[in-house]
Formats: C-alpha cells, sequence, structure tokens
C-alpha cells in the first residue's frame, strides 16, 4: 500500500501533433520520360483526448508535469507513399473532472462519466503533395503543402469530487485518525467531539487502484432535521459511491455498538433513503481500547496499534470497485466531445482592417509557398471556393482595404482575391 495526496485543481498545457509535410516528386522511370507528379500526402498529426477513468482519483498527476503532447505525423515521399499518422495521447483524469477555459473561466465541458471522452488538443492536418494538385490546367505541380501545427491551449482542471467512500459515524469516533492512516490526509485530530468542520479527503493507493475516501464531519441525532450542521455534512454523503459506518468501541457515552449503527443508519434514511442502497461496510474503530462489546460480525480496527489495518485497506478497495460497478450502471453510455467545426468569418480590428478567420483559410495561406505562383494561384482558388471573397464583400470591405488571412496581408481586390 502506498500513499498520494489529493490534488482536485491545476492547469495544463495540451498539443496536438504536428502534420506531416508533404511531397514534391516527380515520377522517374527509363521508359517515362516525362513522369507526372508523384509526391505522397504528409501523415495527420496526433490528437490529445482527455478521458474520465474512474480508476483515476485525483489530479496530483498533472500538477507537477503539466504538458502533454501527441506524436507529430511523418512527411510524405515519392511514388505517392503517404506518412504515416501520429500517435493519439490519452491523458486520463478523474471522473467528475470539469475543464475550463484558463483565461476567462468558461466551461469547455464536463467529464461527468466513466469513458467520457474530450478532444483536447486537435493534431495538425498532414499537407498534400504535389500529386494531389494535378488538373487539366496545372500538369506539372511543382509546389506541396506544409503540415498544419497541432493545436496547442493551457486549460483549466477542476474535479467536482465523487467520493469512492463517504466515511460517516459519530463526532469524535475515530474518522479523521483512521483516515490519516489510510492516506496522506493531514485532518485536525483531537479528542473532542466536533474537530472535523469540513470533509477530509485522502486518495488510497493498492496496486493499480487508487480510490478517494471522504472523512465526513461527524453526526448526531437528528441531523437529518438539521439539527447541528446536519444538512450541510449530510449533503457530502450524497455523492459518494459507497459508505463506511465507524462505529466506537470506546463511546464517551457508552453507547453499545448496534444501537450506534441504528442511529446512523436512520439518519441516512431519514435525509435521502436511497443512501441505504448503497454498497456499504461497518468498521468498529479504537479496538486497542474496548469498552463496549465489539461485534463478530463487523471488522475490528485500531488507528493506534494498526490493528487490521491492511484488512480495512483490501476491504475499502473492493467496496470502492463495487461502488463505481453501481455508478456505472446508471451513468450509461460514455460521451465523446469534439470542438464544433469553424466556419470562415471576417471581422474588422482596432486598425481597420479585415480579418479572415476560421481554420479552412488560414490552412490554406500557412500551409503554402506564397512566393511559388503556382501555389499562389492554387491558394486564392481555395479562399474564393471558401467563399472568403463573397464574405469581405459583405463586411463592407473596399478596393485597397487591408485584409489579414493569418500571416499573409494583401490589399482587396473587388473584382477577386
Amino acid at each position: 500500500m502506498s500513499q498520494s495526496q489529493f490534488v482536485d485543481e491545476c492547469s495544463i498545457n495540451v498539443r496536438g501533433g504536428d502534420g506531416g509535410a508533404g511531397c514534391v516528386s516527380f515520377r522517374r522511370e527509363a521508359m517515362v520520360p516525362k513522369g507526372g507528379p508523384d509526391g505522397g500526402d504528409g501523415g495527420k498529426g496526433g490528437d490529445v483526448w482527455l478521458v474520465a477513468d474512474h480508476n483515476v482519483a485525483s489530479l496530483i498527476n498533472y500538477r507537477d508535469h503539466p504538458h502533454r503532447r501527441a506524436d507529430n505525423g511523418k512527411h510524405g515521399s515519392g511514388q505517392k507513399k503517404h506518412g504515416r499518422s501520429g500517435a493519439d495521447f490519452e491523458a486520463h483524469v478523474p471522473v467528475g473532472t470539469i475543464v475550463k477555459d484558463r483565461e476567462d473561466g468558461s466551461v469547455l465541458v464536463d467529464l461527468a462519466k466513466h469513458g467520457d471522452r474530450w478532444l483536447a488538443g486537435p493534431g495538425g492536418e498532414g499537407g498534400r503533395g504535389n500529386a494531389r494538385f494535378l488538373s487539366n490546367s496545372r500538369r506539372a505541380p511543382r509546389f506541396a503543402e506544409q503540415g498544419e501545427g497541432g493545436h496547442e491551449v493551457w486549460i483549466r482542471l477542476e474535479l467536482k469530487l465523487l467520493a469512492d467512500i463517504a466515511l460517516i459515524g459519530f463526532p469524535n469516533a475515530g474518522k479523521s485518525t483512521l483516515i490519516s492512516r489510510v492516506s496522506k490526509a493531514k485532518p485536525k485530530i483531537a479528542n473532542y467531539p466536533f474537530t472535523t468542520l469540513e470533509p477530509n479527503l485522502g486518495v488510497v493507493k493498492l496496486d493499480d487502484l487508487d480510490f478517494v475516501i471522504a472523512d465526513i464531519p461527524g453526526l448526531i441525532e437528528g441531523a437529518s432535521e438539521g439539527k447541528g450542521l446536519g444538512h450541510q455534512f449530510l449533503r457530502h454523503v450524497e455523492r459518494a459511491r459507497a459508505l463506511v459506518v465507524l462505529v466506537d468501541l470506546a463511546p464517551m457515552d457508552g453507547r453499545p455498538v448496534q444501537e450506534q449503527i441504528d442511529v446512523l443508519l436512520a439518519e441516512l434514511e431519514a435525509y435521502q433513503p436511497e443512501l441505504l442502497d448503497r454498497p456499504r461496510l461497518v468498521v468498529q474503530a479504537k479496538g486497542d481500547v474496548p469498552l463496549v462489546e465489539p461485534d463478530p460480525e463487523h471488522l475490528v480496527v485500531s488507528s493506534v496499534t494498526n490493528q487490521n489495518m491492511d484488512v480495512l485497506v483490501g476491504a475499502l478497495a473492493q467496496l470502492a470497485l463495487e461502488g463505481r460497478a453501481d455508478r456505472e450502471i446508471d451513468e450509461g453510455t460514455p460521451t465523446i466531445h469534439r470542438p464544433l467545426a469553424e466556419t470562415v468569418s471576417v471581422e474588422r480590428d482596432e486598425t481597420g482592417a479585415f480579418v479572415v478567420l476560421g481554420r479552412q483559410a488560414e490552412r490554406a495561406v500557412s500551409l503554402n509557398d506564397l512566393t511559388d505562383l503556382e501555389a499562389l494561384a492554387y491558394v486564392q482558388d481555395r479562399l474564393s471556393g471558401l467563399g472568403v471573397d463573397k464574405k469581405l464583400a459583405r463586411a463592407g470591405a473596399k478596393q485597397g482595404d487591408l485584409v489579414r488571412i493569418g500571416p499573409l496581408e494583401f490589399e482587396y481586390d473587388e473584382d477577386g482575391l
């Protein structure tokens, strides 16, 4: 068993792989003196996906190592050989992770179910080889496209906690001490009631499984009716997949084990009856100093002497798996989230220039060598096909106005781009 820290928010940088460049090549065969173009396309860059995984409990792996990259595509070559596409990269995050724009805080996606996927860093498209530009008017194209750069962005990850296990019991029952033994959580611990006033979270790791256990502040009789901070405390139990009922073998009031169990379960049922349908384990704490008779049907542990702590961790892992299995049935089919396709649009910037936006238009300009007259003619045809000239006219562009498309700047010609 090892321990790890709970981290519930961080920023990460994702970058899709670059697309491979297209190739300029012509057939060179002994009996074919004027072979046609045969340059192959470059391969697509790999994508970066965020994947919700119920076997991941924390964002700690991203806090200290925030960069995630996909592989680049390979360049095309002669004989119409296309470059290999880059491998995708899957970044696994806890179920319940919300992805936000790091600049304005807007929510981009909520990965609420196991298996939900979001395309965070699309890979760049591979450049087309010169064989793709053969036409009746262009018999020997001597240009090809460069590969498109992969999309890179900083995003914010925030975990909306879905605890595997909620640890409930009376005040001073030993919950905080127990969670400090099985995880790296460092709750405030003292020998008086209501030491814990907010949930403490700990991540427990056993072999390849890690899971979150939440120490819920102590309940009292009448909590379901709002007595004390009852509703505030019980609210934290609602989203837990499984429950551990911790009873005290050394209670200050001498209350028997079964009575403690009955009262705690009655409070849960009164607050939300379906809580009793979740996988549940009863654990008897303070086995080193019992003042009341233990129940032989339930596990006895001691956080002081470590009695049965390994057994407890194994039981907690099994309980977490049972809770996740139940949750999977309820959650239904995972969802694949992709960014909406970008359309071409025209805006006017603060200098008065018309700026053409949209991946297709920007790609046509950035992937081609505009010093090559053939390539420039192709780009003009491509932009016209995307309707850029019509959109500029609708936006009010006049003869001689400055137009920007990616790195390209030119004067608008009303007779055509």
